[in-house]
């Protein structure tokens, strides 16, 4: 980096100028330019050129050389000054803490002839910051003379530790506060899950009259935005234009978060768009809350604007733009910006890499998701949670076991996470056993927190593999009270194996809990209709319409060069809905050679034959695939997205599909993907 303007032509005048460079550079103004320096080696050029450096240039020096985190020169240097006052003793340790040197920085304070409160306080801050909050505590007490700084140092360890209690009690005993002590509570207490302590507190120190600085108002907006508590959030904002902190990038960025938190689109997008100069973190806070309110393809775009305007994504900003893609299923746009990742150098990145893990295995490529795995530098619990996850979601059920061995191989410990990926993975490939093994093994180990997606994870297991008494029995046996997840898996299971006795028990248990549940209506129906009862078919639905309930239509999409394609069954609004029926015409023949036949019993109306078998013939999955065919290069992955699950006659066919015309197609439903290659799927006939 370039020096500053000021010091070049000072630099210039020296060797210009027949005099010293003390005469030139004199007492405090030698010191402001080497602060000021950005280049250490001209710094200290300039400062080797001083014929004999009194004590405050050499401690100057000190700090220049901790700023480049060059901790051998300020050592060399110091252990050479022939004098040292306190002043250099507090640089010399305030540099080894810097540097992470901390046993160095302990051996230098503890041989310092005379300390003052801020070598005090410069020792307790630096072991509280590396963790070492047990010698930042002994050393607190045995300070002779604290001031407020000092208290501050210790509650910000305590909370950076976790110890909210411990910070509370010293933040009650405190002699004097200032706003740094109320800052330094309230965003403790939200850091460590109590954001409505954190509420108390902000109220608390406004009530007492202290002035919030930005760093108070940034954490205020924060706290707002957990608890939702948008009438003091919009009073805050008030407050912080009068107060002119408004356009300072942590306050703004937090309004943004707020606003985004309280589904306010309109009032985040138009704080955004109010301020001039845009960083990084007010572009990345806009995209988070794009997201985070749906709204995918406008945080896609900014991503676009923000790199047209020169700003340079970070670690945060990457991952929120694959978060967006995996919400948009945009496979293509995912590759472009992992290019980006690469060309920027954040590949390496152990929050991007994960992210990239997730965005491959969401958008149904589980082999790049894999490979991406495989290529991290370094995996944490999220890596290793995220491809396991991503490998039952796409039907690899085995690859999910065989990681997790691996895991468990590397000394990482499982959370609730990994277990939940476990399980479904016991779920799609019919081990039992396996999963009652898993869960057995949650339950005896009392730090995991076994939640009602658990249950529900192992009521699927049993009920989807034929043993509903047992699916029933435990749900019962359950020591939560089970919700809707856990009686609509139970209900799931009964259409799989068109149990009718147990699916009304569920259903009636489903209905008690949320009798609007359209889900739950229209598998009863689908149930009913697979065993014939039409009567009981027509009660379902005069139930649905009494609640005016409306169920969900089927719908298939396919996205090509980022456009989406939408059909319905039996749909002829494409453009190009002649030739695609002729292509579902010409895949009928192939599939008839084949020894394919249409399977009635997914046609759930009470119809001749014929009309049942037009049905399915033109279900909106075939006729995205169809379409996918005719619009993708010969040899390419077609890849289908369906709203509902993939019926079981349409699961049949496109597996022939795929080895009829020699192409892998990916079609994710609302349970999972299928990967469909060469007349076999990924869920081996069992979703």
């Amino acid at each position: 980096m370039k020096s500053s303007p000021s010091l070049r032509r000072g630099l210039c005048s020296i060797r210009k100028s027949s005099k010293s460079i003390t005469d030139i550079f004199p007492g405090k103004s030698i010191s402001s330019h080497l602060l000021q320096n950005k280049d250490i080696e001209e710094a200290r050029s300039i400062f080797s050129k001083i014929p004999s450096p009194d004590v405050r240039l050499c401690t100057t020096m000190i700090n220049c050389y901790s700023q480049a985190n060059r901790i051998d020169d300020a050592l060399q240097l110091f252990n050479s000054m022939p004098i040292r006052d306190v002043a250099s003793w507090n640089s010399i340790i305030k540099c080894c803490i810097q540097c992470g040197n901390l046993s160095l920085a302990q051996k230098l304070f503890e041989e310092m002839p005379d300390r003052n409160v801020i070598s005090w306080t410069t020792i307790v801050d630096g072991m509280a910051k590396f963790g070492r909050i047990d010698v930042a505590e002994k050393l607190f007490y045995a300070t002779p003379l604290r001031d407020t700084a000092a208290w501050n140092s210790m509650i910000t360890g305590y909370c950076k530790n976790g110890r909210v209690r411990d910070a509370q009690s010293l933040f009650d005993k405190m002699p004097c506060r200032n706003v740094i002590s109320w800052t330094a509570m309230i965003s403790g207490s939200k850091q460590n899950g109590d954001s409505n302590k954190a509420l108390c507190l902000f109220k608390q120190m406004w009530a007492e009259g202290i002035k919030p600085t930005s760093s108070t108002f940034a954490c205020a907006f924060s706290v707002c935005a957990d608890t939702q508590d948008f009438d003091l959030g919009t009073q805050i904002h008030a407050t912080v234009i009068k107060t002119g902190y408004a356009t300072e990038t942590f306050t703004s960025t937090s309004m943004i978060t707020f606003y985004a938190n309280c589904k306010r689109i309109e009032s985040f997008n138009k704080i955004f768009n109010d301020i001039e100069h845009r960083n990084v973190f007010l572009w990345t806070a806009l995209l988070t809350g794009c997201a985070s309110n749906g709204r995918y393809q406008q945080a896609l775009d900014e991503f676009c604007k923000m790199l047209l305007s020169g700003v340079m994504p970070n670690e945060s900003t990457f991952s929120t733009a694959l978060n967006s893609c995996c919400g948009l299923e945009a496979l293509d746009k995912g590759r472009r910006i992992h290019a980006s990742v690469i060309m920027q150098g954040f590949d390496s990145h152990i929050f991007v890499g994960n992210s990239l893990v997730v965005m491959y295995s969401k958008c149904g490529d589980i082999e790049d998701s894999l490979r991406m795995f495989k290529n991290l530098g370094e995996r944490n619990l999220v890596s290793w949670n995220s491809i396991i996850v991503g490998c039952s979601q796409n039907g690899y059920a085995s690859w999910a076991l065989e990681l997790f061995d691996e895991m468990v191989g590397c000394q990482v410990k499982p959370d609730e996470i990994t277990f939940l990926g476990l399980l479904t993975a016991c779920n799609r490939s019919r081990m039992i056993d396996k999963g009652r093994q898993l869960f057995q093994l949650m339950k005896e180990n009392p730090s995991f927190d076994i939640k009602a997606e658990h249950y529900a994870c192992m009521v699927d297991i049993l009920g989807r593999s034929g043993n509903l008494e047992e699916a029933l029995e435990f749900v019962r046996s359950m020591p939560i009270k089970p919700n809707v997840v856990v009686w609509l898996s139970l209900l799931s299971s009964c259409r799989v194996h068109c149990n009718v006795e147990i699916a009304a028990k569920a259903a009636k248990e489903l209905f008690d809990l949320d009798q609007y549940n359209s889900a739950a209506y229209v598998l009863l129906s689908n149930i009913y209709a697979s065993a014939g009862r039409w009567s009981d078919v027509a009660h379902t639905r005069l139930m649905m319409k009494c609640h005016g309930i409306v169920k969900t239509p089927g719908c298939s999409w396919i996205t090509v060069r980022e456009t989406r394609y939408e059909f319905v069954c039996g749909d002829r609004s494409n453009p190009l809905s002649s030739e695609i029926y002729r292509k579902l015409n010409w895949i009928d023949e192939k599939l008839k050679l084949h020894g394919y036949v249409y399977d009635k019993a997914f046609a759930l109306h009470d119809v001749d034959d014929e009309q049942k078998e037009y049905s399915l013939k033109y279900h909106s999955e075939k006729l995205a695939v169809a379409f996918g065919l005719l619009i993708t290069p010969e040899g390419s992955t077609i890849r289908v997205i369906k709203n509902l699950r993939v019926c079981g006659d349409c699961h049949t066919a496109v597996k022939l599909i795929s080895k009829i015309v020699a192409r892998e197609i990916v079609l994710r439903d609302s349970s999972l993907f299928h990967h469909f290659r060469d007349g076999f799927c990924s869920c081996e006939d069992y979703w």
